[in-house]
């Protein structure tokens, strides 16, 4: 299976980040409406009945639906307009990835495990980041404490604590290390 590649956290502008990605929401939102009543009346209009034509309704907003996520998948993803939003999709997908196995990461960094800490570290970054981005204190708040432990503790074993790129193998060393002490 082909390994993911490493994800970097970039710096961006919360304003700007937050005006494009209400920017391209109205556009995916706009385009799906579009194709979605497009292709309902269309569905109606072809095989409509008399009375009745929920069926054919449901199909085309879920026509619209699938079309307008191959055109994002094939064709907007790349543009320029959505460029912070799928930087936040992705950041927010290895904030998922690390978060599915957190349960196996914190005991790996009380023993300190290097790629447990690693992960740990870039999470802590990464979610302060998307905090920062979406304009929430509380959260960066909450997290203060614990990333700055976290540090202290990386400090004194000598490892790099500006870990702004995340690396898949971090996951596979994880659930090896896990699969051991258990």
């Amino acid at each position: 299976m082909k390994q993911p590649a490493p994800f970097r956290l970039e710096k961006l502008d919360p304003e700007t980040y937050r005006h494009k990605t209400r920017t391209s929401s109205l556009i995916l939102i706009l385009i799906f409406a579009s194709l979605a009543m497009g292709c309902a009346t269309l569905f109606v209009a072809w095989w409509g009945q008399p009375g009745s034509n929920f069926r054919l309704n449901l199909l085309g907003v879920l026509s619209g639906l699938g079309l307008t996520l191959l055109l994002v998948k094939l064709y907007l993803a790349r543009q320029p307009f959505m460029r912070e939003a799928v930087y936040s999709w992705r950041l927010k997908r290895q904030l998922m990835r690390i978060t599915n196995v957190m349960h196996k990461i914190k005991p790996l960094v009380e023993a300190e495990q290097i790629a447990a800490l690693s992960a740990l570290c870039f999470y802590h970054r990464a979610l302060e980041q998307m905090h920062y981005l979406e304009g929430n204190d509380v959260g960066a708040l909450e997290l203060k404490v614990e990333k700055q432990q976290l540090i202290e503790k990386m400090q004194a074993l000598g490892l790099e604590t500006e870990i702004t790129t995340f690396d898949p193998q971090w996951l596979d060393q994880i659930n090896a290390h896990a699969k051991q002490q258990s």
